[in-house]
């Protein structure tokens, strides 16, 4: 299973940005899908989580500004950021919960990452 995040860039506080996050491979379900970033000098922190089903779950301080979703038939997540401000600069980090194959529990999944810088 791969994950390809995409999106990231350069934005001015106040922007917006779309970050996308395509899964692929022998996929039997994906499950839980989310959102992690990791600022510089600082441990990686959950921004947003998606079921299946299309429940969410946002950090306190983001669900005002982001919004998470998916598009099951796409295997893809995205995270809509919006009111950027330079405390969001981070590389940012897909996650999948996914079964490669009937019965099984399934894994954790990674994407590579993106950078989302915020300047002036």
């Amino acid at each position: 299973v791969q994950l390809q995040a995409s999106g990231g860039g350069f934005v001015q506080p106040g922007g917006s940005l779309r970050l996308s996050c395509a899964a692929s491979g022998s996929i039997f379900n994906l499950r839980t899908m989310g959102w992690y970033r990791q600022a510089p000098g600082k441990q990686r922190e959950l921004v947003a989580i998606i079921t299946a089903g299309g429940s969410t779950r946002y950090a306190d301080s983001l669900k005002d500004r982001f919004t998470i979703s998916r598009d099951n038939a796409k295997n893809t997540v995205y995270l809509q950021m919006d009111s950027l401000n330079p405390e969001d600069t981070a590389v940012y980090y897909c996650k999948a919960l996914a079964v490669v194959r009937f019965g099984d529990a399934g894994r954790d999944y990674w994407g590579q990452g993106t950078q989302v810088t915020v300047s002036s």
